[in-house]
């Protein structure tokens, strides 16, 4: 049986991971910082096959002690400040976690044993954040990074760090530079769960409005359940190297608000969304769309959930979620 050890097994993306990977057979040992961590509980309750190990990205001494009681055939580090806003607010703790963190990783697998003879393969969790104020459109894995935000700046060391201990140790290293993917799963204080959630509370007249920033952004947005399918991909590769994962497709914060509440049954949205300065970031990424095409090929890997369905996914959830919340009937 192998044995699987995620970071952020907490978050949207570690969620899915453990799923995949209890699925394909693995063990697995997921990491959650503190002793009486809330999401532990949500953990043995929904993810009961998942065996917690405590530890924190800002404590090698931790980082090591939980490799060593896992003993890893894979590593999933998928646990960052991951919510961009943020970063600005909290830029020393994003750097500390989302990029050092990365560091922290790495000498933990290399003390334990993590280089090519050693079974143990480490997949990082790299952002199309990093790629800021695009130099090319499309980006691919060449495209020159030019991160907007500390969140970006702090992936692109946990990036970089990650190739130089590949070189420099002969690590079974690699990354994935994901562009956004998101689900059910995902944060309300993400604009695409924002915008679902609010949708669906707004159709069963539980808020009167949706409060936004740039309507004109433009994203290409997956769905994480693909995306993680890409990250397992990458780890059974014969060497150990970086992928772009994305859908190719780019798409408005308007086309996303049109969408979902037309999904909710609201024909026009404008009389419920106001836009405010305070949420337009301080450097804006305008345009982020993905070329994918070498994890296509070497891969094989590719998309299923367009972007209509996504939405559509999102706003049925958010709309039974909300409605049993508040006790009312859908029927």
């Amino acid at each position: 049986m192998p044995r699987a050890f995620i970071t952020g097994v907490t978050g949207q993306d570690g969620q899915h991971m453990a799923e995949f990977l209890h699925s394909k057979g693995y063990e697995i040992f997921g990491m959650v910082k503190g002793q009486n961590n809330p999401k532990g509980d949500m953990l043995r309750d929904e993810f009961p096959y998942v065996n917690i190990v405590p530890g924190d990205l800002a404590d090698l001494p931790s980082l090591v002690k939980a490799m060593e009681v896992a003993q890893p055939d894979e590593i999933y580090n998928l646990a960052a400040i991951s919510f961009v806003a943020l970063s600005w607010n909290q830029a020393e703790l994003t750097a500390n976690l989302t990029g050092t963190g990365v560091l922290r990783m790495l000498e933990a697998m290399r003390m334990v044993g993590g280089n090519t003879d050693n079974k143990m393969r480490f997949y990082q969790a790299s952002s199309s954040e990093m790629f800021g104020k695009v130099r090319e459109i499309p980006q691919t894995e060449l495209t020159p990074f030019h991160p907007r935000s500390p969140y970006g700046c702090a992936k692109v060391f946990g990036h970089d760090i990650t190739v130089n201990y590949r070189e420099s140790y002969d690590m079974w290293a690699c990354s994935g530079i994901l562009f956004n993917h998101e689900g059910p799963r995902r944060g309300v204080e993400f604009v695409t769960r924002k915008v679902t959630n609010a949708a669906a509370r707004i159709k069963l007249g539980l808020q009167s409005e949706l409060v936004l920033g740039n309507l004109d952004a433009k994203r290409d947005w997956g769905y994480a359940g693909d995306y993680v399918k890409a990250m397992w991909m990458m780890l059974q590769q014969d060497e150990p190297d970086d992928y772009v994962i994305a859908t190719g497709e780019t798409h408005t914060i308007e086309e996303l608000v049109e969408l979902a509440f037309q999904e909710a049954g609201i024909g026009d949205w404008h009389p419920y969304v106001r836009q405010d300065p305070k949420f337009f970031r301080p450097a804006e990424v305008d345009l982020l769309i993905g070329d994918s095409t070498k994890a296509r090929e070497k891969l094989g890997w590719k998309p299923e959930v367009d972007f209509p369905a996504l939405v559509r996914m999102m706003v049925q959830h958010d709309l039974k979620f909300e409605a049993k919340k508040a006790g009312i009937s859908l029927a």
